[in-house]
């Protein structure tokens, strides 16, 4: 093992995952390293990744960015939640809304309380007390850390933007930095003999970049770490059996709505992300329930402004690498795994797989413990996500078609079938560790699919009828006046402008 100090870092691949791991690499580690770009303007990128989930704040402010010139050069919109349209039923929505709802309790979460106050007989939805989900409806927002005169926090918000705007926004900023980036396409990947670490990239124009260690952004291709490394890919397609996407943008319209729609079709669902300039549109489907020509027809049917360009065709494959890491070289973004944008996790997965290369970075040489760590935390992530994407498709009671029937009546892991079925006669729900979403998102797509729990927590009854019923009031009154008060979204969109 090569016992010398990582110096040279490689990033092959650009796009929203190669500027990503430049510009926090840089920040972290500009001192340390020197940090090459490989990227050729000829390879387009995906492209689709327009919608994403609240810790993305934290990887833009642990870049020093100001969000308001972020959203300015993204052309970025706020997002609240996504909205999923006709998953449980045709007919019927629901949201999975950022943050808290209601307030907790003590070892209680809130839907205890909720769950004991309907079956005593109130109508009331569990979205009357989320924050966020008030806010969506009615297109309001703006920064509130905290509910004024409480404890209760604010909204909870991540953004829609641009991703290829986002790629180019992080590009001047790691290349201002510091980042060197060469345009140019790989045509060899040179191995050592003797230990297999990828040595050096020769160009097709001849140049050769050597490293120490190198970051595959190479998205579905895999350059290195497939093609080069051969590590395998183990398929989903048994649990999540979308396997084609098809993107389009279309015309703004007004409003600009502050939530990402997810519409569930005969045989997949449709995604619609609000920008300030144009509306990003697709269709997820499987390719054995439908053509192409399917698709393309429910897509534009379903469009609400005019498309700008012709519909574009993306197969994938959903799953992931079998490592993440091996020898000396790291996968990040397409290249690593897919699952399908349905919960907006494909930029998150980008920034979470960044963040744990900063705290794993080798210093003398590559250590089997730190690879091997990093490999056992992306598995664990990667499969707490899988698990709550098929909780949407395994949970629906649509049996309107050959592929939502397939979808109920599917095996499922059995971390989420054990899941599921405590909730379902208990209410009980617990996170796992290392999981990406909180209890009130699994609460509300549990409760949104159809799953109403059986019974609640008895630390609910520690209320009176007439103290659950204050409670609920309350906190609905608080929430409905909070709203009341917030600018509209666009509003807020406005005063970016103002410098």
């Amino acid at each position: 093992m090569n016992e010398s100090k990582i110096k040279k870092l490689v990033i092959v691949g650009g796009g929203t995952a190669g500027w990503m791991t430049a510009a926090l690499m840089i920040k972290l580690l500009g001192k340390a390293i020197d940090i090459t770009l490989v990227e050729s303007d000829k390879i387009a990128t995906v492209g689709v990744g327009e919608a994403t989930i609240p810790p993305i704040l934290h990887f833009n402010r642990a870049l020093g960015l100001d969000e308001r010139e972020f959203l300015r050069e993204t052309k970025g919109t706020i997002k609240l939640g996504i909205q999923f349209e006709n998953w449980w039923k045709p007919g019927e929505s629901y949201m999975h809304a950022f943050g808290t709802i209601g307030k907790n309790f003590p070892l209680c979460d809130f839907h205890h309380y909720w769950r004991r106050s309907c079956l005593g007989g109130s109508k009331s939805s569990l979205w009357d007390f989320s924050l966020n989900y008030q806010a969506a409806i009615n297109n309001k927002f703006a920064p509130l850390a905290q509910i004024k005169g409480t404890s209760l926090p604010g909204l909870a918000y991540a953004y829609h933007f641009d991703a290829g705007l986002y790629a180019q926004f992080l590009r001047r900023y790691s290349e201002g930095r510091g980042v060197r980036r060469i345009e140019g396409t790989v045509r060899d990947v040179r191995l050592d003999v003797d230990s297999g670490f990828v040595e050096s990239l020769l160009l097709e124009s001849g140049e050769r970049i050597a490293g120490d260690l190198f970051v595959d952004c190479t998205g579905m291709a895999a350059l290195l770490i497939g093609k080069s490394l051969g590590v395998g890919f183990e398929e989903w397609s048994q649990w999540l059996p979308c396997d084609r996407a098809m993107a389009v943008p279309s015309a703004a319209t007004t409003p600009v709505v502050p939530y990402t729609r997810s519409t569930a079709h005969e045989a997949g669902w449709q995604w619609r992300i609000p920008l300030q300039h144009r509306t990003g549109n697709g269709m997820v489907f499987s390719s054995r329930h439908w053509s192409d020509d399917q698709a393309r027809d429910a897509l534009m049917r379903n469009l609400d402004g005019e498309p700008l360009a012709e519909p574009r065709i993306i197969p994938f494959r959903t799953g992931r690498r079998r490592e993440q890491w091996r020898k000396n070289v790291v996968s990040i973004g397409l290249s690593s795994s897919f699952l399908e944008p349905l919960e907006s996790t494909s930029i998150h997965l980008i920034q979470t797989a960044v963040t744990r290369l900063a705290k794993l970075f080798p210093h003398r040489g590559i250590h089997v413990e730190e690879v091997a760590e990093f490999n056992r935390q992306s598995q664990v992530e990667i499969e707490r996500v899988r698990d709550f994407i098929i909780l949407h498709y395994k949970a629906n009671e649509r049996r309107d078609s050959d592929f939502w029937r397939a979808c109920e009546t599917m095996d499922i892991p059995d971390s989420l079938r054990e899941k599921m079925a405590l909730f379902a006669r208990t209410g009980k729900l617990f996170r796992d560790y290392d999981d990406l979403f909180s209890e009130a998102a699994w609460q509300q797509v549990l409760i949104g699919q159809g799953l109403m729990p059986e019974d609640y927590h008895p630390i609910a009854d520690n209320l009176s009828k007439r103290q659950l019923k204050e409670l609920m009031e309350s906190l609905k009154t608080l929430v409905d006046g909070t709203v009341k008060g917030l600018p509209d979204h666009e509003q807020f969109l406005q005063s970016l402008e103002a410098r």
